[in-house]
This record gives structure tokens, sequence and C-alpha cells, in this order.
């Protein structure tokens, strides 16, 4: 049985510099978490500028920096309550969807789903066209792949698996979590 008053939010991040910015800025509002960085989401966190964004949010971070990804025994001890994972690139999308865990975010991914703690994913490509960020405030038009597309479908219906396509879905699929374990 889940004892939430002691539990964390798990919240782990890809190497997407798509909607990063605003992926901290929910990070920042929320208490009791704690940060997984992938080892590209490190390099990317940087190369945008974001570093005094995420220390801002004053939660523990763990990087992608041992083998056996660590960090996800944490699972295992009951620390959390939800995995979030925002943004969430389509390669980790694609790992995700066909069962992989060879990563830090992977493997939280997978642990979640085998210690039955829920998931909010928020999936990078999820329509045929968007506009992305890029290095130093620029807006990029993005093409996703129909493999992309659709392992973001297939990812939807694995169980106690949220997928959200933007930011007000997964500001409020975060609330309505919090809410229901208050």
């Amino acid at each position: 049985m889940a004892n939430y008053p002691n539990q964390r939010l798990a919240w782990a991040i890809t190497g997407s510099g798509h909607y990063l910015r605003e992926s901290l800025e929910i990070l920042q509002s929320i208490e009791n978490a704690d940060v997984f960085l992938s080892r590209a989401a490190a390099e990317i966190i940087k190369q945008y500028g974001f570093q005094p964004q995420l220390e801002a949010t004053k939660h523990r971070v763990y990087q992608d920096k041992t083998a056996s990804s660590v960090p996800v025994e944490l699972f295992y001890e009951g620390k959390y309550h939800t995995l979030v994972i925002a943004p969430a690139t389509s390669n980790t999308i694609a790992k995700m969807a066909y069962g992989f865990s060879d990563s830090l975010v992977t493997n939280l991914f997978a642990q979640a789903g085998k210690t039955r703690v829920p998931s909010i994913i928020f999936a990078c490509d999820t329509t045929p066209e968007l506009e992305s960020e890029a290095p130093r405030d620029n807006m990029v038009k993005v093409y996703p792949r129909q493999i992309d597309l659709d392992n973001v479908a297939k990812l939807a219906h694995f169980e106690a698996t949220t997928v959200v396509n933007d930011m007000a879905e997964l500001t409020h699929a975060i609330h309505t979590r919090l809410n229901q374990i208050k």
C-alpha cells in the first residue's frame, strides 16, 4: 500500500529543448520532487542556458552516470508516488514503447511500471508539424516521422501511463495526480 505523505514525485528530463523551459517552470512550482537527467539532458540544459532554472527548483538532481542506473533503486524503496518524463525525446519514447531500459530515464520508466507507480509523459513529437525552441531562443519547424507518432500512440496504451501532448495537458495531469494523492 502506498504511503503518499512520505513519497516524492520523480521528474526525468531527456535531451530535448522542446518545451524544456516550460517544463522547468512547472517543475519549479512543485514541492517534494527529485530530478533525473539523462546524459543528453545534462548537455542540453547547459547548451540552452537553463542551468540556473534547474538550480532554482532546489530539487535533488540525479544524473545518468552509472551503467546500471543506480538511482532506480529508489523506486524499489517506495520513495515515489509518480514519475513525470518531460520533455521526452523520440528516442526515449521509442525505447520505452518497445521495452528497452538501457539508460537512466528508460530504466526509471520500466521500474515505475514494475512497482506500479503511475507515469506522466510529455512526448516531444505528437503532431505531424510543430515549432520547437532551438538553442539561443531560435524557433524551428520540426516534422516528426510517422514512426515517431506511432511510438507515442503505442506508449499511450501502456497501463498506468498518461501521455500528454502539450504543456496545458502536462500541468493538468500533474495537478490531477497530486490531488489524488492528498
